[in-house]
C-alpha cells in the first residue's frame, strides 16, 4: 500500500478496471471480507465484474479516456461511495503517479507503489540511473540521444547490435534493433515517432542488444512495513515484436543453483 503511517483498515475498495482483471480483484477482496465497488464505463455496466461486485458505479462513457483513464471521475467515485482504497488493477492508470497522488490528496489508499516509485521505475533512463546508484549490473548503454548522429556515436562506443528504446515506453513500443550503421537514421526516426504516438514522449536511448538471450524475471512485492517477498522467477523469452506472449514459471532450462541466485 502506498501510504505510510499507522496501520490502515481497508473495508471498501473501488476497482478502477474491467474484465478478468476486475474479476480477480473482486474475488480476492471477497475472500478477505472487503466490500467491493466497481468503477465501470457505460459499456461495462452489465459485465461479469458488474454482476459480482458489491456495487457498481458508472464513471463515464465507453471511451477509456472518458472512464478508466479519467482520474477525476475515479477519485470522485471513490469519495462518493465511501471507499477506503482504489485498486487500479494493471494497465490503464496502474502506473500513473498522478492517480496515486490524487488518491493521497483525498486520504484514499492507492493499492500500488508510491508516486515517486512509479516515476522512478516508469522511465527507463531513471530506472537505469537508480540501478547504477545501488550497484546493480546494467547493459552498456547511453543517456538520452538527441539525434541519429549522436546515436551512431554511442553505437560505435558500445558496439553493434544496439537497441533504440523509448525511455517512457513499454509493451514493445518505440523499440528498434540496429545491426548496421546505415540504418541508424531510419530507425531513429521510426522509433521516436512511435514513442511520441504511444507515450507522448519521444525520448530515446541506446542499449547493447543481446541476441538469443533468455528473458528471465522475478516479481517482487513490498509493503509499507518493510516486508518484501518475491513471487518466483518466470521465463518470458517467447515474444513477438518485443512483447511477451507466454510467461512460464518456474523457468525451464536453468539450473537450480542459478534459479536460487536469480531469486536472491
Amino acid at each position: 500500500l502506498s501510504q505510510r503511517g499507522p496501520p490502515l483498515t481497508v473495508s471498501r475498495v473501488l476497482i478502477a478496471n474491467r474484465g478478468e482483471i476486475a474479476v480477480r480483484i473482486i474475488r480476492a477482496c471477497q475472500g478477505l471480507g472487503i466490500e467491493t465497488v466497481l468503477a465501470a464505463s457505460e459499456a461495462d455496466r452489465d459485465s461479469l465484474p458488474a454482476r459480482i461486485a458489491g456495487r457498481t458505479v458508472c464513471i463515464g462513457a465507453a471511451s477509456t479516456t472518458e472512464s478508466y483513464l479519467n482520474i477525476k471521475a475515479i477519485v470522485a467515485a471513490a469519495l462518493g461511495t465511501g471507499s477506503d482504497a482504489v485498486h487500479p488493477g494493471y494497465g490503464f492508470l496502474a502506473e500513473s503517479p498522478e492517480l496515486a497522488e490524487a488518491c493521497a490528496a483525498q486520504g484514499i489508499t492507492f493499492v500500488g507503489p508510491r508516486p515517486e516509485q512509479i516515476r522512478e521505475m516508469g522511465n527507463k533512463l531513471k530506472a537505469r540511473a537508480l540501478a547504477r546508484q545501488y550497484g546493480l549490473p546494467i547493459l552498456p548503454g547511453s543517456e538520452k540521444v538527441h539525434s541519429y548522429a549522436e546515436a551512431a556515436k554511442v553505437a560505435e562506443r558500445i558496439g553493434l547490435p544496439v537497441m533504440m528504446k523509448a525511455a517512457a515506453g513499454g509493451g514493445g513500443r518505440g523499440m528498434k534493433i540496429v545491426t548496421d550503421y546505415k540504418d541508424m537514421q531510419q530507425m531513429f526516426g521510426s522509433a521516436s515517432a512511435e514513442a511520441r504516438a504511444a507515450f507522448g514522449d519521444d525520448t530515446l536511448y541506446l542499449e547493447r542488444y543481446i541476441p538469443n538471450a533468455r528473458h528471465i524475471e522475478v516479481q517482487v512485492l513490498g509493503d509499507r512495513f518493510g516486508n518484501v517477498i518475491h513471487l518466483g522467477e518466470r521465463d518470458c523469452s517467447l515474444q513477438r515484436r518485443h512483447q511477451k506472449l507466454v510467461e512460464e514459471s518456474p523457468a525451464p532450462a536453468i539450473t537450480e543453483a542459478l534459479r536460487e541466485q536469480i531469486r536472491q
